[in-house]
């Protein structure tokens, strides 16, 4: 190359065809997207989030069958606080695309997708007792990793890392499935010490 010429640039990516097919369809839900480092990306509105899903799945073009993820980042100090993370693959086309939504500190609730995908179930729950996002519609929308009486959600950053949770009594349990849980432990582990 002389001094005056100049490199070829690199043609812009096209978008993903998700993508396309998700501004072409949903253009009023659609906040923004990119496909950073090829992975497809599109920001949505809590009100869609079960449209969207259900398109994403049923589309015979994309049919994302698995729901891989459902996680939450919790930006203190920003309006809304919590962003929702939905990672899905499709098995059969080969393709993959995360779904995001935002919800506010002071209402943290947004739609269950258990109906799209049942797997939703325990990523849910997992994302509930860790932030404290409520998903409407759940079938069993409870703590998963923390005791009931567990105060708080230790995920959020504002939580106080040396908050005292209160100390809960030992749970009631028959003789018989007592003695049964002791036996199977002394026969997995060996001998208990006296």
């Amino acid at each position: 190359m002389s001094d005056g010429e100049q490199a070829p640039s690199a043609a812009p990516a096209a978008e993903p065809a998700v993508l396309a097919r998700l501004r072409v369809r949903f253009p009023d839900a659609i906040v923004g997207t990119h496909a950073y480092r090829g992975d497809a990306t599109a920001e949505i509105t809590p009100a869609a989030l079960l449209d969207v899903c259900t398109f994403l799945r049923d589309d015979p073009g994309l049919r994302f069958d698995f729901l891989a993820d459902v996680t939450a980042v919790d930006y203190l100090g920003s309006m809304p606080r919590f962003e929702l993370v939905y990672h899905l693959r499709s098995i059969v086309q080969g393709h993959r695309v995360r779904v995001k939504t935002r919800v506010s500190e002071e209402s943290p609730r947004v739609a269950s997708v258990t109906s799209v995908w049942r797997g939703a179930n325990w990523l849910e729950r997992e994302t509930y007792d860790m932030y404290g996002i409520v998903f409407e519609g759940h079938p069993d929308l409870r703590r998963i990793y923390l005791y009931e009486e567990f105060q708080g959600y230790p995920l959020r950053k504002d939580y106080p890392k040396e908050k005292r949770q209160p100390l809960v009594t030992v749970r009631d349990v028959a003789p018989e499935q007592g003695e049964r849980t002791v036996a199977r432990e002394q026969q997995r582990y060996g001998r208990w010490p006296d």
